[in-house]
C-alpha cells in the first residue's frame, strides 16, 4: 500500500529549474477534480498537477475555479490545467477523464457529525454523479465527499440509474484512515513512518473505521493492549481531533488533499499496468455481508482487480467487526434510500 507519490513529488520539485522532458513511457491520463475550489479541491488539485502520470488535469467548481485553475497552471509540471465553473460546463469538464476525484460539498464544522453533512452533500454528489454517467461513464470515480459510507451507495444507485454501474470502478477514499493510521503507529512504536504499514477495514466514519494495528508491519510488541484501544480510538477520531484544533476554521483538508492525491496516484498506476497496487477503500464487497466495505483491494487496469480478504484479526479487531457494522448497514441505507428517494 506504499505510494511513491512523494517520491514523485519531490523529484518533480527537484528538476522544476530545468524543465520537463515529455515521457511516452506512460499513457496520456486525464483527471477531474470535482469541488476543486474548497478547502480539500485547492491542494488536491496542486498535488495533482504535480504527479507526472497526469497529463491533463480538469478543474471544476460552482465558483472560483477560474482563479484556482490559473494559479496552479503555472506550474512547470506536465500537466495540463483547465478550469471549469457552473452547471453549464460540467460536462466539458468530465468529458474524456479516465479518473474523477470528488471532494465536492459542506466541511464538518465543530459539533457537527458526518451525519449532518447527509443532506446538504448527498445532493450534490447525486447530481455530479448523474452528469459523470452521461460523459464519462468509463472514468474511476474516487469518492471523497463525506459521508462516504452513504455517498459511495448513492453514486451505485445513480449510476445503476442511468445504466452504467461498474462495481469495479467506484471507489470510497478511505486512504485517509489509513495515514493516520500509520502515523500514529509509528510515533507510538517508535518506528520510520515511511516503513509503516496498517490496513484500515469497515468504513469511513466514526466506529466504522477498525484499524487492524494486528497487522502492522514493521511488527511492534512494545505496545501494550491499552496502547492498541488509544490508537485505534485516536484513529476513529482523527477527524474530530482536526475540527477542534482548528477551533470552527475548517476541517481536514491539507491531509485529506494529501490522502486523496496518494489513492488517485494508485489508480492511475493501476490504470497504466503498474503490478501489485494494493490499498485500502471502501468499495461494493463480499468480505462481509453487507453490500459495501473498506479492505484492501488490488487496483488494475479495469479498478477493482481484487477485493482482498481481512486476514487474521485479534480478538479486540473481532470485537470491533462486530460492533461497527450495526451503524454501516444503516449508512449504507441511507444512502440507498435517498438515491431513490430523491
Amino acid at each position: 500500500m506504499r505510494s511513491s507519490l512523494l517520491k514523485s513529488t519531490s523529484e518533480l520539485l527537484r528538476r522544476s529549474r530545468r524543465g520537463y522532458a515529455s515521457s511516452s513511457a506512460n499513457p496520456e491520463r486525464k483527471v477531474a477534480v470535482l469541488g476543486a475550489a474548497g478547502g480539500i479541491g485547492q491542494p488536491l488539485s496542486l498535488l495533482m498537477k504535480l504527479n507526472p502520470l497526469v497529463s491533463s488535469l480538469s478543474l471544476y467548481d460552482i465558483a472560483g475555479t477560474p482563479g484556482v485553475a490559473a494559479d496552479v497552471s503555472h506550474i512547470n509540471s506536465p500537466a495540463l490545467v483547465k478550469g471549469f465553473m457552473g452547471d453549464d460546463q460540467l460536462g466539458e469538464a468530465l468529458e474524456g477523464s479516465d479518473v474523477v476525484i470528488i471532494p465536492a460539498g459542506v466541511p464538518r464544522k465543530p459539533g457537527m457529525t458526518r451525519d449532518d453533512l447527509f443532506n446538504i452533500n448527498a445532493g450534490i454528489v447525486k447530481a455530479l454523479c448523474t452528469a459523470i454517467a452521461k460523459h464519462c461513464p468509463n472514468a474511476l470515480v474516487n469518492m471523497i465527499s463525506n459521508p462516504v459510507n452513504s455517498t459511495v451507495p448513492i453514486a451505485a444507485e445513480v449510476f445503476k440509474k442511468a445504466g452504467t454501474y461498474d462495481e469495479k470502478k467506484l471507489f470510497g477514499v478511505t486512504t485517509l484512515d489509513v495515514v493516520r493510521a500509520k502515523t500514529f503507529y509509528a510515533g507510538k512504536a517508535g518506528v520510520p513512518v515511511t516503513e509503516v504499514n496498517v490496513p484500515v477495514v469497515g468504513g469511513h466514519a466514526g466506529i466504522t473505521i477498525l484499524p487492524l494495528f494486528s497487522q502492522a508491519t514493521p511488527a511492534s510488541n512494545s505496545l501494550s493492549h491499552q496502547d492498541i484501544e488509544a490508537l485505534t480510538k485516536r484513529t476513529q477520531d482523527g477527524g474530530t481531533e482536526v475540527v477542534e484544533a482548528k477551533a470552527g476554521k475548517g476541517s481536514a483538508t491539507l491531509s485529506m488533499a494529501y490522502a486523496g492525491a496518494v489513492f488517485a496516484d494508485a489508480c492511475l498506476k493501476g490504470l497504466n499496468g503498474v503490478p501489485d497496487i494494493v490499498e485500502c477503500s471502501f468499495v461494493q464487497s463480499t468480505v462481509t455481508e453487507l453490500p459495501f466495505f473498506a479492505s484492501k483491494v488490488r487496483l488494475g487496469k479495469n479498478g477493482v482487480e481484487e477485493v482482498l480478504g481481512l486476514g487474521e484479526l485479534s480478538d479486540f479487531e473481532k470485537k470491533g467487526l462486530e460492533n461497527l457494522k450495526g451503524e454501516l448497514k444503516s449508512s449504507i441505507e441511507k444512502g440507498v434510500k435517498f438515491a431513490y428517494g430523491n
